[in-house]
């Protein structure tokens, strides 16, 4: 316990805050294919309740398996979709999801009313995105944030039994759909309850190359996690979709919008993952510090408070009276204002302090 206490000063505290990355890669045979025939895979977790699908690193009974992300569907009351003269299977709770995914992330209107998801960001107006599909990756991966501009996936647009073209490894040059965040470091938006977010953009092509980009096909939420796709990527551009949009959607031949209203929801997420070729970003985690400085001048702990420092009231490292008093410097105590110790920090090896030297030692508290 010390005996002797000197207080920080201002200039003694400073906090820091530290952005670590780790590179997440994700395959679409993870997705689709791995663990089983699709759509009856190992690793995905299908609920009596039928709102959503869980994905899996592994088949999900294992111990070992860990959550990657959750895959749901759903239509805004103002979407053709929604009409009660002709009601979609499991209409309300594609309604539902919609309605509660857009309270978390968009919020409400100056009247109380859930706000809709806007495909540039403009909450206030713009052009909707009423149908969706809602990819909520696991906060295992994600960690505090996806960091902006890393977000990159890839999707076939092919037919369905071959939605990749002539093959489904980069190269192909048909089917294919790159949707990605590139550029939007700088170039997001705050005007979400949810946190920052950006708009995604497509682009039509061949594997690996970067063609003409869509001003927006979705929205990335990145401190949540959330990634919201617009319908119009699996709708022909005849029919109002964008670039890479087909007809067929499903191995029925339905394109994105009759499978949304005809299929169940699980089936719709089934359908997508068909067409998951892989994914990649990188997540953040937020590492805050508060650093001490604990600064000893020469006159400053050169005495020692362990009872062994003396013998016989002699200084035990002293041969004679004229040397200067020693002392070895182990452990940096940090108290409270009423002298309560908070926290303890160790020396690799003992620094030996004496009235000829000073030095800064710096503790750093990681939280």
């Amino acid at each position: 316990m010390a005996t002797v206490y000197k207080t920080f000063l201002n200039d003694d505290i400073i906090s820091t805050r530290t952005l670590l990355h780790e590179a997440i890669p994700l395959t679409g045979t993870i997705v689709s294919g791995t663990y089983g025939t699709h759509p009856n895979e190992l690793n995905i977790k299908n609920y009596a309740h039928g709102m959503y699908q869980s994905v899996y690193d592994y088949p999900y009974l294992s111990s070992s398996a860990n959550h990657i992300f959750d895959l749901t569907v759903g239509f805004s009351t103002g979407s053709f979709l929604s009409s009660s003269t002709s009601p979609s299977v499991q209409q309300s709770k594609k309604i539902n999801i919609y309605n509660q995914m857009a309270q978390i992330l968009v919020g409400y209107d100056e009247n109380g009313n859930i706000r809709q998801f806007d495909e540039d960001g403009n909450l206030t107006g713009g052009t909707k995105l009423r149908e969706c599909i809602f990819i909520n990756f696991s906060r295992l991966l994600g960690k505090d944030e996806i960091k902006k501009g890393s977000f990159s996936m890839r999707l076939g647009t092919g037919s369905y039994g071959d939605p990749f073209g002539a093959s489904a490894f980069p190269g192909a040059t048909q089917g294919g759909l790159i949707i990605d965040d590139n550029g939007k470091e700088n170039d997001y938006r705050v005007n979400s309850p949810a946190g920052e977010y950006a708009i995604l953009s497509a682009s039509n092509g061949a594997y690996g190359a970067t063609g003409a980009q869509t001003p927006s096909c979705g929205l990335i939420f990145y401190q949540a996690g959330i990634v919201v796709l617009s319908g119009s990527i699996f709708t022909s551009a005849s029919d109002g979709g964008i670039i890479g949009g087909m007809t067929p959607y499903n191995s029925a031949g339905q394109n994105f919008s009759q499978v949304l209203a005809a299929s169940n929801i699980t089936g719709a997420c089934d359908n997508f993952r068909h067409r998951w070729f892989d994914d990649s970003f990188n997540n953040t985690t937020e590492l805050n510090s508060t650093i001490h400085f604990c600064r000893t001048n020469h006159n400053d702990f050169n005495y020692s408070s362990n009872p062994t420092y003396l013998s016989s009231s002699q200084i035990r490292i002293k041969n004679n009276t004229l040397d200067a008093p020693v002392s070895y410097i182990t452990t940096i105590g940090l108290y409270s204002s009423d002298n309560e110790l908070l926290a303890v920090a160790k020396l690799s090896e003992p620094l030996k302090k004496d009235p000829t030297n000073e030095m800064t030692m710096r503790v750093r508290l990681d939280y």
